[in-house]
């Protein structure tokens, strides 16, 4: 004999009902993170990205649309990047405030004194409120990464490869002048750069810089060719980089294939 009381026995549809309505509650997330403040949001960041668990981390933030649906290969692309990142944030986190205005929010997070700032200081964290969850960001930025979708840390980490390709070419032109003065007037390839300090390690490893950086000097040192390739073009860069010691430099896409000088 059934326990219910005739009178209150719920039944099968009413019970399926209520089944499917607490799944669909928890399902969305909402009961899980309705006990998140603003700190409380910013707090879990920063222990994500101490943790290395970065798409946990940027989940809170605005970035969400750029690393949902990244694959394992491209999160391990951007993974060097994100280690920088989150081996710029202190240990332990203090939080010394937090104001909320309607659906905006600002927590402030204590800096740790250094030599540069000998003073603890606070710096803000923006949030904003949708859908009854905290996110760090603004809905303007938000907007921006959206459109980009997947592309957006993709795409900033090949722009960020060539621009410091760039720089290290122009660099590369006053670096020549002071070891040509230093070895009578010969010019010095790239491990002999690098082996007198006037050029980063990095600059010789294709895994830091995202490109394979090269020096060819002519026999008798006068004169020298500079060149750089992404190391996989479409995900570390796609710009080919070519320069002689006049401080001419071309680039192009050309598929990651290496630029022919002028003949």
């Amino acid at each position: 004999m059934s326990s219910y009381p005739k009178s209150s026995k719920p039944s099968v549809a009413g019970r399926w009902l209520c089944a499917m309505s607490l799944l669909a509650f928890l399902g969305s997330g909402t009961f899980a993170q309705a006990q998140l403040g603003p700190s409380d949001v910013v707090r879990d960041f920063y222990k994500a990205m101490r943790e290395h668990r970065f798409k946990d981390a940027w989940s809170l933030t605005i970035y969400k649309p750029a690393v949902q649906d990244l694959s394992a290969e491209e999160m391990e692309d951007l993974r060097a990047d994100f280690e920088d990142k989150a081996a710029q944030i202190p240990e332990q986190i203090q939080i010394t405030g937090e104001q909320i205005s309607g659906n905006t929010a600002t927590v402030f997070v204590g800096v740790p004194a250094t030599e540069s700032t000998p003073q603890i200081t606070s710096e803000p964290v923006t949030l904003f409120s949708s859908g009854g969850v905290w996110i760090i960001g603004d809905e303007t930025n938000e907007a921006v990464v959206k459109k980009a979708g997947r592309r957006f840390f993709l795409d900033a980490l090949i722009s960020e490869h060539q621009s410091d390709v760039e720089d290290l070419l122009k660099r590369l032109i006053a670096v020549q002048i002071v070891y040509s003065a230093q070895n009578k007037g010969v010019f010095g390839d790239l491990p002999a750069l690098i082996a007198t300090g006037l050029v980063s390690k990095e600059a010789g490893n294709p895994n830091a810089i995202g490109y394979s950086f090269h020096i060819t000097v002519a026999k008798d040192g006068k004169s020298y060719v500079a060149g750089a390739e992404p190391t996989r073009y479409g995900r570390t860069g796609k710009l080919s980089f070519w320069m002689d010691q006049t401080g001419a430099i071309k680039s192009v896409d050309n598929g990651g294939k290496p630029i022919a000088g002028p003949k």
